[in-house]
């Protein structure tokens, strides 16, 4: 007897009570919402920046006498993060703290939030001023076509956090210990030498420190990369076929390079990125009224710059969103190929459903969705299990 797909689609759906899709939905339609609110966020803090004179100051006094620009453009973006941290810090609480703890999402106390948040914005702060001492030392140097020169860097920025995030940066937030001896590690085991996953590398990390989100993860690139499982998802009770199913799909990530992949394109989109910036910073200097700031290579004029760039990436949501859907899919397709957990995989994916609102139109699921609906993605491992019958 033939499975009906849709059937065991609809079935599993339905074990998602209607008042859990109702708050789903809210949760994630208002997550749409906040994608403009960061926006008008990015733009009045950029704002109060420029009119504040703190950064062209900065420029001022440094460029006197001998010329530092390097040195400039370090302490400028190192003053600029610290100060875009801070006045955007309201906004961050209620989005990314109080919201989440009203959806019951977050049990994590405020302070460890804020604390979490002022290390994380300090690492950031590091990060991205060295990057911008490399951008706009191209836009100094490499002429007209700087934007090529500076998404290739971009992308070779992007290898080097990925190298090191999960031996530097990742351990500062959560603590990560092999999985334990015992039926779960066995299971991940086999299943790391089926697909050829290094099985030393399968981690589980005190996710639920900051989430309550039903979760894993695959971080890393080369010698660094690994497998990670929060804990939630043994608090809200995984069994050997669920845990199968959702580390068999960051396997996938694994096995097919998709952090490598991704850098590569999002190196090509950062090309795409700064030759609009360079074409719509003069617009945005005078929308926002930038006076003391010169043109797109003088660091004083950061914040304009940070606001044309978050533009362009809303612009830019539905493709990126595209591009890392494929991937999710592809990971969903090798994790049923080789761990065969269609049920499992699907019963993981409806713990997901209270942040990810299980059936979005397509329009929605096109223009918002970083992930394959839970409806699309359950109706995929149905069709899968119909296409592989178990034998005898």
């Amino acid at each position: 007897m033939s499975l009906d797909v849709e059937a065991e689609t609809a079935r599993w759906l339905a074990t998602i009570s209607p008042q859990e899709v109702e708050r789903a939905i809210s949760y994630t339609q208002g997550s749409h919402w906040l994608i403009l609110g960061d926006l008008v966020v990015t733009a009045v803090v950029a704002w109060l920046i420029l009119k504040s004179g703190v950064l062209s100051g900065i420029r001022d006094r440094l460029g006197r006498g001998r010329s530092r620009p390097n040195l400039t453009v370090l302490i400028v973006a190192l003053v600029f993060s610290g100060l875009n941290w801070a006045l955007a810090l309201p906004w961050s609480w209620w989005s990314g703290w109080r919201r989440e703890t009203e959806y019951g999402l977050t049990r994590q106390p405020v302070g460890g939030w804020l604390a979490e948040g002022a290390m994380s914005a300090a690492i950031g702060a590091v990060g991205l001023a060295v990057l911008l001492v490399g951008v706009y030392f191209l836009m100094r140097r490499a002429g007209r076509i700087w934007w090529a020169w500076a998404g290739g860097l971009t992308a070779a920025f992007m290898a080097v956090m990925l190298l090191a995030g999960p031996v530097f940066i990742e351990p500062l937030f959560n603590t990560y210990t092999p999985a334990p001896d015992g039926p779960v590690r066995d299971a991940v085991v086999r299943l790391a030498e089926r697909t050829g996953t290094p099985s030393d590398r399968i981690y589980i990390y005190d996710g639920s420190r900051q989430s309550d989100r039903y979760t894993a993860n695959v971080s890393g690139l080369f010698g660094t990369a690994r497998v990670a499982m929060s804990d939630v998802m043994f608090q809200q009770g995984a069994d050997l076929a669920e845990v199968r199913g959702v580390v068999g799909h960051e396997m996938g990530h694994y096995v097919h390079r998709h952090a490598l992949w991704m850098t590569g394109i999002f190196g090509f989109l950062a090309m795409a990125v700064f030759w609009l910036a360079d074409r719509l910073y003069p617009v945005a200097r005078r929308w926002l009224g930038a006076n003391r700031v010169g043109e797109i290579s003088d660091p004083a004029g950061l914040p304009v710059l940070s606001v044309v760039i978050a533009f362009i990436f809303v612009l830019a949501t539905p493709i990126i969103n595209t591009m890392v859907r494929t991937m999710e899919t592809d990971a969903d397709r090798f994790s049923l190929e080789y761990a065969n957990e269609p049920d499992g995989l699907s019963a993981a994916l409806i713990k997901t459903a209270e942040y990810r609102a299980p059936s979005p139109s397509w329009l929605e699921e096109f223009l918002f969705y970083d992930h394959p609906s839970v409806e699309n993605r359950i109706r995929m491992a149905m069709q899968w299990k119909a296409d592989h019958p178990p034998e005898g």
